[in-house]
């Protein structure tokens, strides 16, 4: 690493965005505020309500928490290289970026395969639902489902540190490591072998959780009353829209950076690396805000009292 430490990548991606940059950069400010705030707002609600300290909840808080972690590690620095002349990023800042970003796909699907087990044990086996999950429980398995990407992916990605930079060019907006690899000095295969290793690894076990749980509860389902499958779907739906809108988002970035899509129009490649990034952060927290009525109630009673306390203020100044 210390002989690519002093090195810089052309990220030549923004060129496409050299005539609308400015523009550009207040949509990503823009996006990155209303990320934060849905977010910062959904972990606020349910920390200061006790009505909302669920097993459910924690998960949504873990999802927002980790919404916060992939938007920091990517809209400020797409923001200051848009600012930028010549689009260059250091290979160490790179480097932090793509472990930063890597991880942080990883935890939610994570995340997202826990909150499915959730649902399955809340539907299926609603008697015993406190017993196995607890609040505690489920901020103990939130921390595991944010550590383990990190000690998984941190393994294979010391494979990546180790390697020599000699290109200095990256297509995209963003650091991803196959592109890392592909500006090595020589040729390092075994490393995209690896990485195939890790997806089933990292990625494979969260699927199968998934389509346990839902098989499970479809079966259970089936033998309700037309009421109660309406109940469960209403509990099931945000998480299934978030998972929807994950595995579409994944799906582009995994074609993009396994296939040449060089004959794809750099505006469209931008915008599909892009949706995998910049959209489950801020559908998420509506989903599971504005989606789920005790939150969605307890969201608007806080603006409700923030409007009355502002009117008071406002006339305490007149």
């Amino acid at each position: 690493m210390d002989n690519t430490t002093a090195l810089t990548f052309i990220m030549t991606a923004y060129t496409a965005m050299e005539n609308y940059k400015h523009w550009m950069f207040c949509v990503f400010l823009l996006l990155y505020v209303i990320t934060v705030f849905l977010n910062v707002l959904l972990i606020t609600v349910i920390h200061q309500n006790k009505k909302l300290h669920q097993p459910m909840n924690v998960f949504s808080c873990a999802l927002s928490l980790n919404e916060l972690y992939g938007s920091t590690a990517l809209l400020p620095t797409i923001m200051a290289l848009l600012l930028s002349q010549t689009y260059e990023m250091t290979v160490r800042w790179c480097m932090m970026q793509v472990f930063f970003l890597h991880t942080y796909a990883a935890a939610e699907l994570c995340i997202l395969a826990v909150m499915g087990y959730d649902r399955y044990i809340a539907i299926c086996k609603p008697l015993h639902y406190h017993g196995l999950m607890s609040n505690s429980r489920a901020a103990m398995i939130s921390a595991l489902a944010a550590v383990y990407p990190m000690l998984v992916f941190g393994s294979f990605f010391s494979l990546t540190v180790q390697i020599s930079i000699c290109g200095n060019e990256l297509h995209k907006l963003y650091c991803v490591n196959m592109e890392l690899v592909k500006n090595s000095c020589s040729s390092f295969s075994y490393i995209s072998n690896v990485g195939l290793l890790l997806l089933l690894i990292l990625v494979v076990p969260q699927p199968v959780m998934i389509v346990f749980s839902y098989v499970r509860i479809l079966k259970v389902c089936r033998k309700l009353s037309r009421e109660s499958q309406r109940n469960a779907l209403k509990t099931c739906l945000p998480h299934l829209l978030s998972l929807l809108n994950y595995t579409i988002g994944s799906t582009f970035e995994i074609l993009q950076t396994r296939f040449n899509t060089t004959h794809v129009p750099i505006e469209a490649r931008i915008f599909l690396s892009l949706y995998f990034l910049v959209t489950p952060p801020i559908v998420n927290p509506v989903l599971y805000g504005l989606g789920t009525k005790l939150v969605r109630d307890h969201i608007l009673k806080l603006f409700i009292r923030y409007k009355v306390l502002t009117t008071l203020i406002a006339k305490a100044l007149v």
